[in-house]
């Protein structure tokens, strides 16, 4: 009986920091933009310019 006691205090405790780290994260503005990271996906990236080609040396002969 007295473990029945211990793990809901420990539960009840577990539950109670979850839950001080949820308001942390909405005070710190970790759940503002919900819409970006969806959006996101769908739009193209910006085309890659190719790097310009180096002239090879010449060897003279």
């Amino acid at each position: 009986m007295e473990v029945l006691i211990l793990l809901i205090a420990a539960s009840l405790a577990l539950a109670g920091g979850f839950l001080l780290v949820f308001f942390w994260a909405t005070r710190n503005g970790q759940f503002d933009d919900t819409t970006t990271p969806a959006m996101r996906i769908l739009t193209d990236d910006p085309p890659v310019q190719p790097a310009p080609a180096s002239p090879l040396p010449q060897n003279p002969q």
